[in-house]
C-alpha cells in the first residue's frame, strides 16, 4: 500500500483540505471517499484505487495502491492509459483484486463510502468481486455527483468543476487519490451548506438516500 500526498499549493492534500474546512466552518462529518481507475471499459479491470478517510471533516488517513486486473480483462487500452497514465508494466507485480480486497474492506470499515459518479465505482467493486469470485462488501454509499447537483448551481457537475465549487483548487484529475480528495471536499462542503451533521442527514437534506451495495446474482 502506498500512502502519498497530492500536488497542491499546500504541503500536502490533507493540509489543504483541513485548512479549507477550517475556513469554511465545516460540520464534523465522517466517511470514506474513494476512486477507481480502470485498464479498459470492463468494470472489473480496476488498476488503481485511492481512499481518503474523513473524521470530523478532516482527512485522518489516505491510501492508494495499484491493482493487477483479472486475467480475462487485463488489457490496457490506449484511451485509458492516456487518461490515468497507468501502464501494464506498472501493475505487473501489484496485488490482484482478491489479494487487495481485504485492505479495501479494512480501510472503509463501517463508514459510508462516497464517490463521484458512485455507480461507476460501486460497479467496479461488484463486477471485480463477481469476476474473481470474492464476497462483495456490504457497503453503504452516497454519490457526490448527485449531492453536487442538489448543492451547486454550476454548468457541469464533473469532478473538477464540482470540487472548485466546494473551494478545492486544482488537482491531478484521474489520479485516484487526488480524485478521492476532491470528492471528499465536495461532501464536506455540501454538509456544511445543508447543515447536515452526518451523511444520512446530508442525503435527507438533498432528497437522496444512502444506498446499499449488492452483489451481482450468481448465474445458476
Amino acid at each position: 500500500m502506498c500512502r502519498s500526498a497530492l500536488r497542491s499549493g499546500f504541503p500536502d492534500a490533507r493540509t489543504a483540505l483541513s485548512v479549507a474546512c477550517e475556513m469554511l466552518g465545516a460540520v464534523p462529518v465522517d466517511f470514506v471517499a474513494l476512486d477507481f481507475e480502470t485498464a479498459n471499459s470492463h468494470a472489473s479491470s480496476a488498476c488503481s484505487v485511492g481512499l481518503v478517510r474523513v473524521r470530523d471533516s478532516r482527512v485522518e488517513d489516505r491510501a492508494r495502491w495499484l491493482i493487477n486486473p483479472p486475467a480475462g480483462h487485463a488489457e490496457f487500452l490506449p484511451f485509458n492509459i492516456k487518461i490515468h497514465g497507468i501502464t501494464p508494466e506498472m501493475v505487473l507485480h501489484a496485488p490482484g483484486w482478491a489479494e487487495q480486497l481485504p485492505a479495501l474492506r479494512e480501510f472503509i470499515g463501517d463508514d459510508i463510502a462516497v464517490a463521484h459518479n458512485a455507480g461507476f465505482d460501486m460497479g467496479v467493486i461488484r463486477t471485480a468481486c463477481a469476476e474473481t469470485v470474492t464476497p462483495t462488501p456490504k457497503l453503504r454509499y452516497l454519490c457526490s455527483v448527485q449531492v453536487s447537483r442538489k448543492t451547486y448551481d454550476i454548468a457541469s457537475h464533473r469532478l473538477p468543476l464540482a470540487a472548485a465549487a466546494a473551494g478545492f483548487g486544482e488537482f491531478s484529475h484521474h489520479e485516484a487519490l487526488a480524485d478521492a480528495e476532491a470528492c471528499a471536499a465536495i461532501i464536506i462542503d455540501a454538509a456544511r451548506r445543508h447543515g447536515a451533521a452526518d451523511l444520512p442527514a446530508l442525503a435527507k437534506a438533498t432528497g437522496l438516500r444512502v444506498q446499499q451495495l449488492k452483489a451481482i446474482p450468481l448465474k445458476l
